[in-house]
């Protein structure tokens, strides 16, 4: 059975953004939600382009030290790199490996510490 399908589709549902990148830092893939969220970036339109382009420099300096800490050991797989107060939200760097344990890329994850609003089993759309 191709898993891809089924693993594009849990990103495309997510809520949070989730942009892809390999080991060059070129985006690969954006969810909805991200296109959203970096519409004034340019939205997806940034597949294809460097995530170095949307960083100042020293965080581009800390994106490059976590790839290297991840390419250090097949341990290494989660980074916790900023906090956000205004939207009670954590965001990690996440490692993206292929099934020998390589080092193919990164991801940027963002978890929310809200409580959900969403009324339990509310089957309106």
């Amino acid at each position: 059975m191709e898993l891809f399908p089924f693993f594009k589709s849990v990103l495309e549902q997510d809520r949070s953004a989730v942009v892809l990148c390999d080991l060059e830092h070129t985006i690969i893939y954006m969810n909805p939600a991200a296109g959203k969220r970096y519409a004034k970036s340019g939205g997806m339109a940034l597949v294809g382009q460097s995530i170095l382009k949307c960083h100042p420099p020293q965080a581009n300096e800390m994106i490059y030290r976590v790839v290297e800490w991840f390419q250090a050991d097949q341990a290494h797989n989660l980074i916790y790199t900023f906090r956000n107060d205004e939207e009670n939200k954590d965001v990690y760097m996440v490692a993206l490996r292929d099934d020998s344990g390589k080092l193919t890329g990164y991801y940027e994850k963002h978890e929310y510490r809200n409580r959900e609003t969403m009324k339990l089993y509310d089957f309106k759309p």
